[in-house]
């Protein structure tokens, strides 16, 4: 009888442990469709998450089968409808975006241009939310996308509020070339403009990221006085020099709506 509890525990062990394998390589799987943006092959995925290729197209039929992840038309990998429902309840349940979703409606209505919510993802800026303008101007960076800080107005607002020495390594090991060539890659001289953003609750990038686009964005801030996420307005380029007082004091004003209904600020 000694044996076979033992035994038993030690099946339970192992059982437990090829889970928990299973578990993680859902998540690495998962992780890099995310990390990367772009749908991708069974072979792609195996070889960048590190995992043996039989192993990969189980954990792959499995995900599809439950709508977790999904085959393009050409047989790619890509996220499938059941995590898009899992962010939506997710975001329903924080105050937060609620607040702030419909601010950034509001102000997509004021501005009569296109409004965007941003945060932080490690190195990069995240687009979190976003409201089209009523124009037919077009922008590339729509809710999902992640761009390096450097690139835009918001990237640099969501770390302002970090001491110095953060933010130069953070732009040491995040600044990358712009698709324009336009976005300064010096981490000194990024993180000096971060802080003088921050100060003066106002980022303004033209051109940097996308040719002839430009972004006015506001830092939201906690109760600490951290950037928690930016609201900005995102407007052909050639409209910044002509109104941008006008579209700076609309953003700026955002964000202090959201921090106020937030209890974060109190006049």
């Amino acid at each position: 009888m000694a044996e076979t509890a033992e035994t038993t525990a030690d099946t339970t062990k192992k059982s437990r442990g090829s889970r928990v394998s299973a578990i993680d390589r859902t998540l690495q799987i998962i992780d890099h469709l995310y990390e990367t943006g772009v749908p991708e092959g069974a072979y792609g995925i195996a070889k960048a998450v590190g995992a043996p290729l039989s192993t990969v197209y189980t954990i792959i039929d499995d995900l599809v089968e439950k709508n977790m992840l999904t085959r393009t038309a050409n047989g790619a990998i890509w996220l499938g409808p059941r995590l898009y429902h899992y962010g939506l309840a997710y975001a329903r349940s924080i105050d937060f975006m609620s607040v702030a979703t419909q601010e950034m409606h509001d102000l997509c209505r004021l501005a009569g241009e296109t409004v965007q919510l941003c945060g932080r993802d490690g190195h990069h800026m995240l687009v979190l939310a976003m409201a089209d303008g009523p124009s037919h101007f077009q922008v590339s960076s729509r809710v999902g996308t992640r761009v390096p800080l450097n690139w835009t107005a918001s990237g640099r607002l969501l770390v302002g509020h970090l001491p110095e020495d953060e933010r130069i390594e953070l732009f040491k090991r995040g600044a990358r070339s712009s698709p324009t060539g336009r976005a300064d890659i010096d981490a000194a001289s990024l993180s000096t403009a971060a802080a003088k953003a921050f100060e003066n609750r106002l980022s303004i990038q033209a051109g940097e990221s996308d040719y002839a686009v430009a972004c006015i964005a506001s830092p939201i801030c906690n109760g600490q006085g951290e950037c928690v996420a930016t609201i900005s307005i995102v407007l052909p380029e050639q409209k910044v020099s002509q109104q941008d007082a006008h579209y700076g004091n609309l953003v700026r004003d955002s964000a202090a709506n959201i921090e106020r209904l937030m209890g974060w600020r109190s006049h």
